[in-house]
C-alpha cells in the first residue's frame, strides 16, 4: 500500500499504514494553520482489497458540519469522478475503499488542475473575441490571467466573473469552463445576445498559488482573499490589487463571484443587501436576475443560504460588497455544494463537474435577462 500527495494541489499527511483497516492519515493546513479541509491524494494497493482511510483530524477542520452527509470524491481515469462511502463519527472522516484498479485518486471535490487552468487559457484564446490579458504575478511567481470576451466598445454593459478565490472551492472554476465555453459558441443564441450587449471580464482562478499548494481557502502567506477587497496589498493580496485596478479602468455593470460553500447542500445566491445606498432598483435588479436563475436551471433554489446583511452593515472587504458598493452595480456571490444538491439529489455522483458546467450555462440565461437593466 501506497499514499501520495506529491502533484498539483495534492493534500495529505500520511500517519500510520500499517492496517489497511484503518489507515490513519491527517489533513495539511493551508499556509498559517487557519484553514483546512481539502484533501487530495492518490492510494495504490491491492486490486479486490477493501481499505479504510480515518483523517483523524477531521475534527479540527474549518467547518465541522461539512462533514455531515458528505461522501469524498473519487477517480480511476482522472476523468470520470464518484462518490466513496463516507462517515464522520467520534472526530474523524471514515473513507471506505473497494479498489477495482492498481491506484485510485481520492479528494475533497473534484480537483481543477493547473494545467487544465492553462489548457481553459490556451483553448479560448483561439476565440476571435478573445484575448488573454497578463495582469501580475503572485507570491509564488504563477500568472494572473484575465480572459477578455468581446469587443471592447464602451457603450456595452461590462460583466466580471471571477472564481476560485477560495482555492478549495474547486467547482467553480468548473463552472466557469461551462460559462466560457457555451458564451463562445458561435451556434448558442444566448451567448449572441449577451455579446451583442456586454463584454466579459473573466478570471477563472484568482488564487493559483492556493490551488497548485493544495490549499482550502488562502493564498501562497496565509491571506484569505475574499476578506482584502477594501484594501488589498502587494505583500499580501497582489491577486485582488491586480483585479481591483483593472476594475477600476473598465468600470463594472454586473459581478459574479463563483464560490462553494462546505456545509449548505444548495445552490444559492448571496447578494449585496447590506451595502450602503442599495436602492429600490437595485433590489429590483436582484431580484430578476434570481428569477432568471430560477428559470433556467432546476438547481438553483433561493429558500436556503445565508442571512441577508441589515441595511448598511455588508461587510466590504468581501469581493462582492466592495464591488456592488464601488460601481453601484449588480453584484452577486454564487455558492454551490461540496455535497450533493439536497433538492436534485445525485447519489452515485452527487455534486458533480458536469453539473457546475451545465449552472455555468445557465448563468448566462440569467445575465442575458438582465443585461438591459444594466447600463
Amino acid at each position: 500500500m501506497r499514499i501520495t500527495a506529491n502533484f498539483d494541489s495534492g493534500n495529505i499527511e500520511v500517519i500510520n499504514l500499517d492496517n489497511k483497516d484503518d489507515v490513519q492519515l491527517a489533513i495539511r493546513p493551508d499556509e498559517g494553520g487557519e484553514f483546512f479541509q481539502w484533501f487530495n491524494f492518490k492510494l495504490e494497493g491491492v486490486v479486490g482489497n477493501q481499505y479504510t482511510l480515518k483523517i483523524v483530524n477531521a475534527d479540527k477542520a474549518s467547518y465541522t458540519k461539512g462533514w455531515e452527509d458528505y461522501q469524498a470524491v473519487a477517480t480511476y481515469d482522472r476523468q470520470t469522478w464518484f462518490r466513496l462511502p463516507t462517515e464522520y463519527k467520534d472526530g474523524q472522516l471514515s473513507i471506505q475503499v473497494d479498489l477495482d484498479c492498481d491506484a485510485i485518486q481520492i479528494a475533497y471535490f473534484a480537483p481543477y488542475s493547473y494545467e487544465r487552468h492553462q489548457d481553459l487559457l490556451a483553448a479560448v484564446q483561439v476565440h476571435p473575441q478573445v484575448s488573454l490579458e497578463h495582469l501580475g504575478l503572485t507570491l509564488d511567481g504563477r500568472d494572473m490571467t484575465l480572459v477578455k470576451i468581446g469587443d471592447g466598445d464602451e457603450d456595452k454593459a461590462n460583466i466580471w466573473i471571477s472564481a476560485r478565490q477560495h482555492p478549495g472551492e474547486t467547482m467553480a472554476e468548473w463552472l466557469v469552463e461551462g460559462l466560457m465555453n457555451n458564451l463562445l459558441d458561435s451556434d448558442c443564441p444566448t451567448a449572441k445576445a449577451l455579446l451583442d450587449k456586454a463584454n466579459f471580464y473573466i478570471v477563472p482562478n484568482m488564487n493559483p498559488d492556493g490551488s497548485a499548494r493544495g490549499h482550502l481557502r488562502t493564498n501562497a502567506v496565509g491571506t484569505n482573499l475574499n476578506r482584502e477587497w477594501k484594501t488589498p496589498s502587494l505583500e499580501k493580496s497582489p491577486e485582488v490589487l491586480y483585479v481591483v485596478n483593472k476594475m477600476k479602468e473598465t468600470g463594472v455593470d454586473l459581478f459574479y463571484d463563483v464560490h462553494g460553500d462546505e456545509g449548505l447542500p444548495y445552490v444559492f445566491l448571496a447578494g449585496c443587501e447590506g451595502v450602503p445606498a442599495f436602492t429600490k432598483e437595485d433590489s429590483a435588479r436582484q431580484q430578476a436576475f434570481v428569477d432568471a436563475l430560477l428559470m433556467a436551471s432546476p438547481d438553483f433554489q433561493d429558500k436556503f443560504g445565508y442571512d441577508k446583511d441589515e441595511p448598511g452593515q455588508a461587510n466590504l472587504t468581501v469581493a462582492s460588497n466592495w464591488v456592488a458598493h464601488t460601481f453601484g452595480c449588480l453584484s452577486n456571490t454564487l455558492e454551490m455544494p461540496f455535497k450533493d444538491n439536497a433538492n436534485m439529489p445525485d447519489l452515485m455522483a452527487g455534486w458533480s463537474p458536469e453539473r457546475c458546467i451545465y449552472l455555468g450555462e445557465a448563468s448566462l440565461i440569467a445575465m442575458n435577462a438582465v443585461v438591459d437593466k444594466l447600463k
